[in-house]
């Protein structure tokens, strides 16, 4: 999850018209310094637009992995309502971000679904990313994950479920700050492990963010301590120890094409795909933070690489559309636009299975 900041835009309003994007690319940088991450100001957005116009999605597809403003649920679903006959956009899934305790304005899905139910068979919800990803990334802070909290987060995880949840998310075992702060914890930690196994009982799947670590390593460049830290703990044998613990578990990796490690690559997405058959992954490109590791040959456009269209191809049941996309929809390039450029140069027998068929599979939607 990476979510648009703010309060570069109010920075940037006394700066003359003519010196505006210099300006506003100036302290993109320097926030990016300071946070790892940044999104940019609707000014930089448009100056992109151009050369961005919508083209819509050639076959209908579904976006697993979406956002929106707490602060106007019901107007940010009607404006992804409003904006789905422009992308081809047959059905949405919103979710909480991972939130840590210290986020004072975090929620779950319980706020989400009165919005939700007026839209049905077109908005699903997934949830635990304000209540049980705070209480994971804690337990694993702290090392408390005794009898007693494994107790209040399988309550809480059913409760989620019952609310109307169709799965799991957005949960965070890696992620760098953005609007939460920086979060980590093992893959295989013992609430992720008890997650896995909720989840497989009901058929539910489990979206999980996690930067590609393979083994213990420095921060990578441009990311910077603080506030990140200054090395990173090795996650992919602990997260294939959570593929293995419970083989029913279905667990969707969330913004492959989007690595921000260098490590993501199409041969790690190879060899554990063929490894475990209950790991899923989501699709996203950001036009504006291209990161590493792209299957595009020009950062959100261009042709599909010949590894990632094999990649695709032979694993055409593996994957869905995640864009990350944020509604309602700033001024500029979308993300949405992005993973629709990659999905329209796949086969059509391809594409169609991962804009609609593996996901009403995996997410149980009718």
């Amino acid at each position: 999850m990476q979510r648009k900041l703010t309060p570069l835009r109010r920075s940037v309003r006394s700066v003359s018209i003519g010196g505006l994007i210099l300006a506003a690319a100036m302290l993109l940088r320097v926030l990016s310094v300071q946070i790892g991450y940044a999104h940019p100001t609707t000014a930089q957005a448009g100056q992109l637009s151009a050369a961005h116009k919508p083209v819509a999605a050639l076959s209908p597809y579904v976006d697993v992995h979406t956002h929106l403003d707490e602060t106007n649920v019901e107007g940010s679903m009607q404006a992804a309502i409003r904006d789905m006959p422009e992308e081809n956009l047959a059905k949405i899934v919103f979710m909480p971000s991972p939130f840590t305790l210290a986020d004072t304005n975090r929620f779950d899905v319980e706020r989400l679904v009165p919005a939700a139910k007026k839209y049905p068979g077109k908005i699903y919800l997934l949830g635990g990313g304000g209540t049980l990803n705070p209480m994971i990334i804690e337990a694993a802070r702290s090392g408390n994950a005794g009898p007693e909290l494994e107790k209040e987060f399988k309550e809480r995880a059913e409760a989620i479920l019952a609310a109307g949840a169709v799965g799991f998310g957005e949960m965070a075992a890696e992620h760098f700050p953005s609007s939460t702060p920086y979060e980590s914890a093992p893959p295989d930690h013992p609430l992720f492990l008890r997650l896995a196994d909720i989840a497989a009982q009901h058929g539910v799947p489990i979206c999980i963010h996690m930067e590609a670590v393979p083994q213990d390593m420095d921060l990578p460049a441009p990311l910077k301590s603080p506030p990140n830290p200054t090395r990173l703990h090795a996650n992919i044998a602990a997260f294939e120890r959570l593929l293995a613990h419970n083989p029913s578990a279905k667990i969707v990796w969330a913004h492959l094409g989007w690595d921000t490690t260098g490590y993501r690559t199409p041969e790690l997405t190879r060899r554990l795909l063929e490894a475990h058959p209950n790991l899923f992954m989501e699709i996203k490109l950001d036009p504006l933070d291209t990161e590493k590791n792209l299957p595009l040959s020009n950062g959100a456009s261009g042709k599909i690489k010949p590894e990632w269209l094999k990649l695709f191809t032979d694993f055409q049941d593996r994957f869905v559309i995640g864009s990350d996309q944020h509604y309602p929809q700033s001024s500029g390039p979308q993300r949405w636009q992005a993973a629709v450029r990659l999905f329209n140069q796949l086969p059509a027998v391809v594409r169609q299975k991962i804009g609609t068929e593996n996901v009403v599979r995996i997410y149980n939607l009718k």
